[in-house]
């Protein structure tokens, strides 16, 4: 079996009309399951959270950002209850879906723990998309990399990984290095971040996401995690998931193959799947291979 475990509704409504094609586009792709992990952003409870840590003054990141903030369509829509119930609905009609989330990297943890504690999740991711306020991965922001050293943002980063991995919430990290969406790449060697990027996944037993939507979504066309962090992964042994990042339909399960080939390019022949935070290792099996 394969699965796909970081996809997002948010496109749609929770309506079974809007999210049976993500079912549909799936099962035509080899994928059996669908783990759903809708963002931070979307919720309610996490509004404050945003608003607290973000920039958001008159600044070109800043105007930006609060404009993102202000789409009443995608941000704020939902409680986190009508998430769960939705979800919980789909499960009683026998759709093979997994309740997960994903939590943009916070300072402020405590809070965060606060809201999901009330949450029996079957998993959590943690993505990094914010470096001091600044959303690095908006291609509208991308030219902030070439008005600071690409070298001190990835230092940064790392700094926000151990940050949220310290705090024991996650049991993922999200698509890790996304800092290369848009081909920024430091000046200098930056082995020493990658390794310590594994020993703190490492240290505090979180697993991170092969993810294709790095792939088909954005300038860099590969797979996240690139191949340096790769090897790192298998050094370390730590476990993945697969996954496609779809926010529509035709994209669940896209290249979750490629993703599995992928893996196994680096000695990994097995991914998790998750059942209330309970981890089952599958072994990566490819028909027709």
């Amino acid at each position: 079996m394969l699965a796909d475990y970081h996809m997002h509704f948010e496109y749609g409504s929770y309506d079974e009309e809007w999210v049976k094609g993500f079912f549909e586009s799936a099962y035509k792709k080899g994928v059996t399951e669908l783990g759903i992990t809708e963002h931070s952003h979307g919720f309610k409870e996490f509004k404050d959270l945003y608003y607290d840590e973000l920039i958001l003054d008159n600044s070109e990141i800043g105007e930006f950002q609060k404009k993102w903030l202000g789409n009443a369509k995608s941000k704020f829509v939902h409680t986190l209850d009508e998430y769960r119930d939705f979800i919980n609905s789909l499960k009683q009609k026998g759709y093979p879906v997994k309740f997960g989330i994903e939590v943009c990297n916070f300072r402020n943890q405590e809070r965060v723990s606060e809201i999901l504690s009330k949450y029996d999740f079957d998993y959590i991711i943690v993505s990094i998309h914010f470096i001091k306020g600044w959303g690095f991965d908006f291609s509208a922001l991308k030219d902030i990399f070439e008005k600071q050293s690409v070298y001190n943002i990835w230092e940064d980063y790392v700094r926000e990984i151990e940050n949220v991995a310290q705090s024991g919430l996650y049991d993922i990290l999200g698509h890790p290095f996304n800092l290369r969406l848009f081909n920024n790449f430091p000046e200098k060697n930056v082995d020493d971040l990658l390794e310590k990027t594994a020993e703190i996944l490492k240290e505090n037993n979180m697993a991170i996401d092969i993810n294709t939507g790095t792939y088909y979504r954005y300038p860099i066309n590969e797979i996240s995690p690139y191949e340096d962090f790769m090897k790192l992964v298998k050094k370390y042994e730590i476990p993945v998931i697969l996954s496609s990042d779809a926010h529509e339909p035709g994209h669940a399960g896209f290249m979750i193959k490629e993703a599995a080939e992928y893996a196994l390019s680096f000695g990994i022949d097995k991914f998790l799947r998750f059942d209330k935070k309970k981890r089952i290792s599958e072994m990566i099996c490819l028909k027709n291979k």
